[in-house]
Parts: structure tokens; sequence; C-alpha cells
């Protein structure tokens, strides 16, 4: 599209271009291309392989070009989820909360000498009638009752202590995750040799390790990946990062003592493990079960029950130790696999008394 302005009261014409096929409204002409224009006028085409690079292309920005001080810490902290450890100011909530409580005790015993005084000077009426107790108000010269006062101070109280959720806020504080053994020392670690802070009331928190909390997202991250993600950290070399590392995160340091691994492939692997571990756990007892029961005594159909009484164990123990499963879910699974083992001590006992 190309444009074409006329100034109004001047006969000079500022023109940008003017192809043929302009259409005007007013002191302004649009001014349309017809679809004659080649190629070389709008710039040439990029090629399926240029537009793929200028698609997939990203900017990592290093460590190591951030200042020192808090840019360089905020950079550090934000480059890795596990890194995100901040104080959770426990304290200070509870006393918060702890203060608005006995604001809320003292207004709700005012409120009752309040309701008995009435009583006593015989204005029992004024407690069952908002209206009387409005009338006794204004006959004493008074807009509103001094009750009335106090369930306005008591409903902003309750307002910051509940509806402003100070309470929810410090329930879901308490929700967040404690930042592992593991991520805290790398973190504190890497706090103690680079020292981006230089004041010590400031630096201090990082020694709070009972009120730090991680931003971490809670997945299904238990020992078993952090045993993981350890020996892959031990093994490192040129290919743990080609296998673990993308570019970017390659790309984010030059640090010889500090790279980053990226989570979804350690998850891959650690799926991987846990797949083949069930795969065993479902494959073994079936094959020893079958060669016990195939001999069609007694005593072997009991030692293919103590097989399933074992295995049982193993496989709530792997649940216990390779997942985050719930108690409820750990008991629920347990009982299916024991089920399907006993599905097939009998099907293996049916078919060694029909032979």
């Amino acid at each position: 599209m190309y444009l074409s302005v006329f100034s109004q009261g001047d006969d000079r014409q500022e023109k940008l271009d003017s192809p043929s096929g302009s259409q005007s409204s007013g002191d302004v002409v649009i001014d349309i291309p017809d679809d004659t224009a080649t190629k070389e006028d709008v710039g040439p085409e990029m090629s399926n392989a240029e537009i793929e690079h200028e698609i997939s292309s990203t900017i990592t920005i290093p460590l190591q070009n951030y200042m020192r001080g808090y840019p360089l810490q905020a950079a550090f902290q934000s480059s890795e989820s596990s890194w995100s450890i901040y104080r959770g100011f426990s304290y200070l909530h509870a006393r918060v909360i702890l203060e608005l409580q006995d604001e809320l005790r003292c207004l709700e015993e005012r409120l009752k000498d309040e309701d008995e005084m009435d009583l006593e000077n015989g204005y029992g009426t004024r407690l069952m009638s908002r209206k009387d107790d409005l009338r006794q108000a204004r006959k004493d010269g008074e807009s509103e009752s001094v009750r009335a006062q106090l369930i306005r101070k008591i409903r902003d109280k309750l307002v910051s202590y509940v509806q402003d959720e100070i309470l929810a806020k410090a329930r879901d504080l308490n929700a967040f995750q404690r930042p592992s053994k593991r991520d805290y020392r790398s973190f504190r670690t890497w706090f103690w040799n680079v020292k981006p802070l230089n004041y010590e009331p400031e630096e201090e928190y990082i020694k709070r390790k009972e009120d730090l909390v991680s931003l971490r997202h809670g997945r299904e991250w238990s020992g078993f990946d952090g045993f993981i993600e350890s020996c892959i950290r031990k093994l490192h070399c040129s290919l743990t990062q080609k296998l673990f590392a993308t570019k970017e995160l390659r790309e984010k340091t030059d640090d010889k003592c500090l790279y980053y691994y990226s989570q979804s492939r350690i998850e891959k692997l650690v799926g991987l493990i846990i797949t083949l571990i069930i795969f065993i756990l479902l494959v073994l007892p079936v094959v020893s079960m079958y060669k016990l029961t195939s001999v069609g005594d007694r005593n072997s159909t009991f030692d293919a029950v103590g097989i399933l009484v074992v295995f049982t164990l193993l496989f709530s123990a792997a649940m216990s130790l390779l997942t985050k499963a719930k108690r409820h879910e750990l008991f629920a699974a347990s009982a299916a696999y024991c089920a399907v083992l006993v599905v097939f001590i009998s099907n293996f006992s049916n078919d060694g008394g029909r032979s």
C-alpha cells in the first residue's frame, strides 16, 4: 500500500509514490498497487531453510554478561527453577495474624460488654431490633449506636483477617515446597564462590534454611529423580551435555563449575527406567510362578504365593521410592498388582490340574 498526502490550502503535494489505481477520499489519497507488481518490488523471498532458521533462532544472555550484585543474583536464581529459593517470612505472617486475632478478640469483648450494658439498663429491645437500637441512639443525640460502630470496626478487621486472605496466604505459604538438600547446597555453593552481595545483613538470608521456600513446581520429583540427576552431574562430560542439555542451556554460562541440564530430558530418562522396572516386576514373578505351578504339587503353590507376597512388597516399595504417590494411590496400585498375580496363579493352577 502506498500513501499520498495532500495538505489543505497548499498546492504542494507530498507524494511517497504514485502507481496507478489510486482511490481518493477527501484530503487523503490511498494508492493500491495492481496485481502486476513483480517480486522484486516487495523484496526477495526467503528460502524454507532461512525461514526455519529465523523461527528457531533464540537469544540467550549468559550469566557473565550481568553486572555483579542483585542483577547477577536475579539472573542466576531465575535461570533454573531449582534455584528459585527465597525467604517465606513465616514468622512475620504469624505475627500479623496474631495481631489481627487479638484485635478482633478485644472488639468481641467490647461488643459483649455493650450488649450486657444495654440489657442491664432495661433496653433489651435494642438487642432484638436494629430499628429500636437506631431510634434510641437518635434520642441520645447520636447518628448511630455504639454497637453499630463496633460492628463496623469488626467488619473492617474481619475483611483484613479473612476476606483479604491473610489466613489463606499463610496456608499457601506452608504449602510451598522446601528446597531440597541438593538444590540448597548448589545454591549456597554458588553464593559462596561468587559472592554477588557485599553487605552481610542482605546476604545472611541464605543461612535461614528453615524459612526458605522454593518456587519449583510440585511435579513428581522424588528422591529417585534427584538421584538420577546427581549421577548425571557427577558423570558430567561432553556426552552428557549433548544428551541432557539443549543449546540454549549450554550457552547460559561459561563457568566450568556451573552447568545446566534439561529437566524434561532427565524426566524422560527417569520415565524409561521406571517403565523398565515395572516391566521386570510384572514379568519376573509371572515366569517364576509359572515354573512353580507347572510342577503341580501343593508345595509349589505355596511357593508361588510366597513369590506373590515378596513381589507385591517390592512393587509397593518401588512405588514409594520412585514416585510421589499418595497413600491411597499406593494401596490401590498394590492391591491391583496383587490381584493380577493372583489371577495368574489361579490360571496356572487350573491348567496344571487339567493336565
